[in-house]
């Protein structure tokens, strides 16, 4: 029986059906930019697996790292103990994050990061004598994970919030921010948010957001004037404010952290996918001095929160050397140049009429078509070309790796082009032309 066949036997992939015909390629090997199929083909990786490898694969300094650790110890309990790097990496990110930001709880995930966030905010409004402040404001199009609480801040359409219905806190929501990235911001687009403000400001805990990129959503980039906007109502309604940087944290978006692009600084700001640079899942939650004491003030005097895996030694010293070679690699020439990159291979598609919009911003390429993929038929196409891309929704899109060569890029991109202009839209569905 081969790899595939023993797989379907017992594993359950993301968001798929056991038994799911659905096309499974086995990898064997990674490196570079590159993953190793089983069958001896290689893939170049244009998804930096679901966007954490921002270095590549098998990187030596991200290795050496790791080994360097596991010769002292991979985990210890961090109730009660603690250890260099915990310390370190805390130190670093308090050091690189936007000015303010001096306290670090680490988790073992970005929907716990996000879970933790949501209790931070609720803990301290609590202690605040604010115990009526229990609603979370959310923008439509948002994705902030799969745990339950973290579900009810995505979008109420598309974040299965039909299926769990009943299930779920009932939470606040308002339109799509608007509007796009390198436009000007009018009262008109801020007028809604406003309302909510005025009308549920005192029964709102915090306001979470996606700052600057809607990523899982619907890869929507949006003007850095509605975040400042949103950063003021904040403050004015003593609501708190928690940015899910977990997909665009690390430089994704042109700016280390993407609050940047608005020059404002959050009261919680989520980190995780690429902390580590894809070696292990690792995510941290930031937030200020006057949170944390806060929350020590109130009752139970402690914040009521701790993973099992917080604050994993190994975990952490990946993180830290990843950091530090993403300072040393000056980052952001490597995302000014994929960004470059991206503009000029996915322009062709501008002109196919199945495609409603082509957009970049940093190291994220965008072709949005006007009807959704057919996922089973169109993700073959890919890799028959010699790439992995992985499309939702309406959305083919990359996330490359930062240290991807500009001839890699090109192949990329041109790969994804070619596989767009040979598809169709079929029964509502974007389909190969053959089909």
């Amino acid at each position: 029986m081969n790899l595939v066949d023993r797989d379907r036997q017992h594993i359950w992939h993301p968001y798929s059906a056991v038994g799911s015909p659905s096309p499974i390629y086995p990898v064997v090997a990674a490196e570079g930019v590159r993953l190793k199929l089983e069958d001896g083909r290689e893939l170049i990786d244009g998804m930096s697996s679901w966007w954490c490898a921002v270095h590549g694969y098998n990187h030596p300094v991200l290795n050496e790292a790791a080994m360097q650790q596991l010769d002292k110890m991979s985990h210890v309990m961090f109730g009660g103990l603690t250890h260099p790097p915990a310390v370190e990496l805390a130190e670093t990110l308090v050091e690189l994050s936007p000015w303010g930001l001096q306290k670090v709880f680490f988790v073992d995930s970005g929907s716990v990061a996000i879970e933790a966030a949501m209790k931070m905010a609720l803990q301290a409004q609590i202690a605040r004598g604010q115990s009526q402040r229990h609603l979370f404001l959310s923008p439509r199009g948002g994705y902030h994970g799969d745990t339950l609480d973290a579900m009810s801040v995505c979008d109420p359409i598309t974040g299965m919030h039909t299926l769990f219905q009943g299930v779920l806190p009932k939470q606040v929501f308002i339109e799509r921010p608007e509007p796009a990235f390198g436009e000007h911001c009018t009262e008109q687009h801020l007028a809604q948010l406003k309302q909510v403000f005025a009308e549920r400001g005192d029964q709102l805990a915090a306001m979470i957001l996606e700052p600057i990129v809607q990523g899982a959503g619907g890869m929507r980039f949006y003007a850095p004037e509605y975040l400042q906007a949103a950063r003021r109502l904040c403050d004015e309604h003593g609501v708190l404010l928690i940015a899910d940087e977990i997909a665009t944290g690390f430089g994704r978006s042109g700016k280390l952290f993407a609050v940047e692009h608005a020059d404002i600084t959050p009261d919680i700001l989520c980190v995780g996918k690429a902390l580590t640079g894809g070696y292990l899942s690792l995510a941290a939650v930031l937030t200020t001095d006057e949170m944390a004491n806060d929350i020590a003030s109130g009752e139970p005097g402690v914040f009521m929160h701790g993973p099992t895996f917080m604050g994993n030694p190994l975990a952490c010293a990946i993180a830290k050397a990843s950091i530090d070679l993403l300072c040393a690699n000056d980052w952001q020439q490597q995302v000014l140049q994929i960004e470059q990159g991206l503009q000029q291979g996915l322009a062709p598609a501008k002109t196919f009429t199945h495609v409603a919009e082509v957009r970049v911003l940093g190291a994220i390429g965008v072709v949005e078509l006007t009807h959704p993929v057919d996922m089973s038929s169109v993700q073959p196409m890919f890799v028959e070309r010699g790439v992995w891309v992985r499309p939702f929704g309406k959305l083919v899109y990359l996330m490359p790796p930062f240290v991807m060569s500009s001839g890699d890029l090109a192949q990329l991109t041109d790969a994804l082009v070619d596989v767009v202009a040979n598809l169709q839209i079929k029964d509502g569905v974007a389909v190969p032309l053959s089909a």
